[in-house]
């Protein structure tokens, strides 16, 4: 097992990838450069740029990291990806193709759902989102279990993709789509950042993989200091409003000398509340709106950290000690020390 902090030889190799069983099949020896991007706010979670000195038409390519440390060489998969559009270039001496390519999940975003297609109210969601991708993609796909079934008939809109049809469909299982190392499909839970266990630790000693730039941004604009709530049913009608007036909360009034208003009229309560409930409503309502999400920038050399992992920050300059963060994104430079530019969030809560 590769000791990530510490010195070791790299490399990496690339193959064409047999679609119909998922294995490498053919290695190329005439790659020149690859940057890999993991990026969870796009539907396809990424993609990746290939240069190479012949075109090799359509196809998949996986991408491995060799390391050899202590005499024995491992090589760690960085991904699997589908080759759209190159384009060449001749200098004269040497002809350069890049080569634009992205994930599996690209062909569940190129085909889409006959018009008027649903599943029937009661039907297992997970078992059929399984189903409906073994049908449309080529990767393989990992089975999760679980019993949620659909409360009503879902039916795709006229402009779905399979892509989005399937993750509006696992959303209300509270699922969302995730790729191994190997590029299958998965079925990731959403969880809180909170409830994570890290899967690495991020320090600023001496061992450090942590390069030296780190940003850190936020954006307080939106956040409320004050809300709301109107509430009419029959002959009853509230009123609630709770102000954050705090001195040591930073989006309070007292701080920002101003009120930030979040008004709701007539949110949808079981039964018929009390004005006591609706206060509590309210209360309750600013403190989940009182939270601020951090999004810090860094680069590290390579470990074995993937999109949607839990890690903690110890870095001293910025400020952080024992922080935990959900990475959100990943560009990974296919050179020797295989530098990866990373982003991660976590949020504080600012009163309450």
């Amino acid at each position: 097992m590769v000791d990530w902090l510490s010195s070791m030889q790299q490399d990496f190799e690339y193959y064409i990838v047999n679609p119909r069983t998922w294995k490498d099949d053919k290695q190329l020896t005439n790659v020149k450069a690859c940057t890999i991007n993991r990026d969870s706010t796009t539907g396809t979670l990424g993609s990746a740029t290939i240069d190479i000195t012949e075109s090799v038409g359509e196809c998949y390519i996986r991408v491995y990291l060799v390391t050899i440390q202590n005499g024995i060489k491992e090589r760690h998969p960085l991904g699997t990806y589908l080759v759209q559009t190159p384009s060449s270039s001749f200098n004269g001496k040497i002809r350069d193709v890049s080569m634009d390519a992205y994930t599996p999940l690209l062909e569940l975003k190129e085909g889409q759902p006959p018009i008027g297609y649903s599943l029937l109210k009661g039907e297992k969601i997970m078992d059929m989102a399984y189903r409906l991708i073994r049908e449309h993609a080529r990767a393989p796909v990992v089975p999760t279990y679980d019993s949620s079934a659909l409360f009503s008939n879902f039916v795709a809109d006229i402009n779905d993709t399979w892509l989005s049809f399937l993750q509006d469909l696992i959303s209300n299982a509270k699922f969302s789509f995730g790729l191994d190392d190997m590029g299958r499909i998965l079925f990731s839970p959403e969880q809180d950042t909170a409830s994570l266990q890290p899967v690495w630790t991020y320090n600023d000693d001496n061992c450090s993989i942590l390069y030296p730039d780190f940003s850190m941004d936020h954006d307080l604009y939106g956040i409320p200091n004050v809300v709301e709530v109107i509430y009419s049913k029959g002959e009853d009608h509230y009123y609630a409003k709770v102000v954050n007036d705090d001195p040591n909360s930073p989006i309070s009034t007292v701080n920002r000398g101003r009120e930030i208003v979040y008004r709701v009229t007539d949110p949808d309560l079981i039964g018929d509340p009390t004005e006591n409930q609706i206060n509590e409503y309210a209360s309750k309502l600013l403190r989940n709106l009182s939270s601020l999400e951090y999004t810090v920038s860094y680069t590290h050399g390579y470990c074995p950290v993937r999109l949607g992992d839990c890690v903690r920050i110890n870095y001293s300059r910025a400020g952080l000690s024992n922080v935990k963060a959900k990475v959100i994104s990943q560009s990974i430079k296919c050179v020797p020390g295989c530098p990866v530019d990373e982003k991660a969030v976590f949020t504080t809560k600012l009163w309450g």
